[in-house]
C-alpha cells in the first residue's frame, strides 16, 4: 500500500487515542503510548497507526518516509485561548509590576487593555496582519498547529471587525487553522467609562447582529471581573449573544471570585477561562454542565501573582481541563504552550500526561474541534509533531528552549 507520508521510528508514539469526548479524571492520565510507533498519511488524514515493524512493511511504497530517529511523536499544540493582533507590546508595564503596581491598578490608571486598544484603532488592518502573521510563526516554530484567536482591542463597531477580517485572513493564509471569537466586551473604551450602559447597547445592538451579519466570529468572549463587566451585565451580554447564534466563551473568576465560573454553567459557555479564585460552588456548577475549563498558568506567573488556578481539584472533581498561552500583549507575552506546560506541572501540580492531554485533545474540544484534531487516530488530521527529546518526561523537565524538531499540520511540513 502507498501512503503520502510515512512516519516510523518513534521511540513513544504518543496517540491519545481514547473515547469521543473530553478526557477527564483518569483518562487525562492516558497518552495511548505505542512503542517504537509509526503513522501513516493520506490527504492530509492519518490513515494507520501501528508499531514501526507493521506499518513499514505495509506502506513500504510510500511518496515520503520520515525517519523519527528514536524520537518522540505527538499530536500538535491546540492553544485555545490567545490575542495575536495587536499593535504595540506593553514591557513598561512589566517593568511597572515589577516595581510593585497591580494589573487593575495600571488598567485603572489608563494603561492595561485600553492602551492595546489606541493602537489598534490607529493602525491599518494590513499592518495589523503584518504584526499577527509573525507572531503566530512563531506559536508554528514551538509546535502550534491549531489556536483561537480573540478581537478586543478595538472596542468600537469599526475596529473589532477589523480586528476579525485579519484573523480571517490569518487563517486563509498561514498554514494552521485559526479559530475566531469576538471580545468585544474585553474593557470599556475610554469614551464610556462614565456611560457603560450605553456601550453595552452598542456592543448587544449595533457590534454583535454585524458581526454575525459577516460571519467573523464563531464565539463570542467576555472578560468578566469586578473591574470590568459585573456578573449581571455579563448576564445580558451573553444571553444576547446566545440569541444571535455565538458559541459562549468566558474570562471568568481571574482576579476575584464573584461567580463567573457559576455564570459559565448558567449560559452553558463551552468554556471559562482562567479561574485563578474559582468557588467550589462554581468548580461543581461547571461540572454538572460540561463547560471546560481552560487554564492560563502563564498569566498569573507573568503578573508575579500567586492564585493560580486548582487543577488538582478541578480534575478529581471530574471536570475537563485545557491549557493556553493567553499570548497577549499585556499580561502574558507567552507564545509556547511548551512553558506553559512547564508551569502547569510545577505550579498547579498537574501531571506531564495530564498536561499533555490538557494542550491537545482537550484544548481541541474546547474548540469544537476534538473529532477532527488533538489525538494521533486514524481518521483525524495529521496535525504531528516530532519532539527531539528521550521520552515525554522530557518536555516540562527541559524548559527555556525549543524541544520541537518538525511541525507537520494536514500531512504537510510546515517547520
Amino acid at each position: 500500500m502507498k501512503a503520502d507520508l510515512l512516519i516510523i521510528n518513534a521511540k513513544e508514539l504518543l496517540t491519545l487515542a481514547g473515547s469521543n469526548n473530553p478526557r477527564t479524571k483518569s483518562k487525562m492520565s492516558d497518552l495511548g503510548i505505542i512503542n517504537n510507533g509509526a503513522v501513516a498519511v493520506k490527504n492530509d488524514k492519518i490513515i494507520d497507526v501501528d508499531s514501526t515493524e507493521k506499518l513499514i512493511n505495509k506502506y513500504n511504497n510510500s511518496s515520503k518516509i520520515i525517519d523519527a530517529n528514536n524520537e518522540v511523536v505527538m499530536p500538535g499544540f491546540v492553544d485555545p485561548h490567545t490575542h495575536p493582533v495587536f499593535k504595540q507590546t506593553r514591557e513598561n508595564e512589566f517593568e511597572m509590576r515589577i516595581k510593585g503596581r497591580s494589573y487593575v491598578e495600571i488598567s485603572q490608571s489608563g494603561g492595561g487593555i485600553r492602551s492595546s486598544i489606541r493602537g489598534v484603532r490607529n493602525t491599518s488592518e494590513n499592518e495589523l496582519y503584518k504584526l499577527a502573521e509573525k507572531r503566530i510563526n512563531n506559536m508554528i516554530f514551538n509546535g502550534t498547529t491549531t489556536l483561537e484567536a480573540k478581537s478586543g482591542y478595538g472596542l468600537s463597531t469599526e475596529s473589532e471587525i477589523k480586528m476579525l477580517k485579519v484573523i480571517k485572513k490569518l487563517n486563509e493564509n498561514l498554514p494552521i487553522d485559526i479559530i475566531p471569537t469576538f471580545l468585544g466586551a474585553h474593557e470599556f473604551p475610554i469614551e464610556y467609562k462614565d456611560n457603560k450602559e450605553e456601550y453595552i447597547n452598542i456592543l448587544m445592538n449595533e457590534m454583535m447582529p454585524r458581526i454575525r451579519e459577516l460571519d467573523l466570529a464563531d464565539y463570542c468572549d467576555i472578560f468578566t471581573e469586578d473591574h470590568v463587566y459585573n456578573i449581571e451585565q455579563s448576564r445580558r451580554i451573553l444571553n444576547r449573544a446566545k440569541e444571535l447564534g455565538f458559541k459562549i466563551r468566558m474570562h471568568a473568576d481571574e482576579i476575584k471570585p464573584i461567580g463567573g465560573a457559576e455564570l459559565a454553567a448558567e449560559v452553558g459557555a463551552v468554556s471559562a477561562d482562567h479561574l485563578g479564585t474559582a468557588s467550589d460552588e462554581g468548580i461543581k456548577a461547571m461540572l454538572n454542565k460540561g463547560v471546560i475549563a481552560i487554564l492560563l498558568p502563564g498569566t498569573i506567573f507573568s503578573l508575579g501573582m500567586k492564585s493560580y488556578a486548582r487543577a488538582r481539584d478541578m480534575i478529581e472533581a471530574g471536570l475537563a481541563v485545557a491549557l493556553a498561552t493567553d499570548y497577549n500583549p499585556g499580561s502574558c507575552n507567552c507564545d509556547s504552550m511548551q512553558f506553559i506546560i512547564t508551569l502547569a506541572c510545577l505550579q498547579m501540580k498537574m501531571t506531564t500526561e495530564e498536561a499533555i492531554i490538557a494542550s491537545t485533545i482537550n484544548a481541541a474540544y474546547s474548540l469544537g474541534l476534538g473529532d477532527k484534531i488533538g489525538s494521533l487516530e486514524i481518521g483525524k488530521k495529521a496535525d504531528i509533531l516530532i519532539m527531539d527529546m528521550p521520552s515525554y518526561q522530557y518536555l516540562p523537565y527541559h524548559f527555556g528552549s525549543n524541544n520541537v524538531e518538525t511541525v507537520i499540520k494536514n500531512g504537510k511540513i510546515i517547520r
